[in-house]
């Protein structure tokens, strides 16, 4: 049972690892503006939101992405933190 604990953090762990570069390779070669992560020091500047991720159905916080352009016509990336959608109220 310890064994295939360990199998499926090793699995779960290589699949988001693969999926980072991926994403950080995309980026560099479409010349996509670099991913910005909010914090509550973060200065918005939002003049048109493009695309907002889905929220994962988990109870628990998770990322999620906004797509937006700013007031210089800018295209920004911004990941922040939201609570998932998979907690029931009773």
């Amino acid at each position: 049972m310890k064994l295939l604990k360990v199998a499926l953090l090793l699995a779960l762990g290589t699949t988001g690892t693969q999926a980072f570069a991926d994403d950080s390779h995309s980026t560099a070669a479409t010349g996509q503006s670099p991913v910005e992560t909010y914090t509550y020091d973060t200065k918005l500047d939002i003049k048109r939101v493009i695309e907002v991720s889905e929220i994962a159905n988990e109870c628990a916080p998770v990322p999620a992405r906004m797509i937006y352009e700013d007031s210089q016509g800018q295209r920004r990336t911004l990941e922040y933190q939201v609570m998932g959608s998979g907690c029931s109220n009773g």
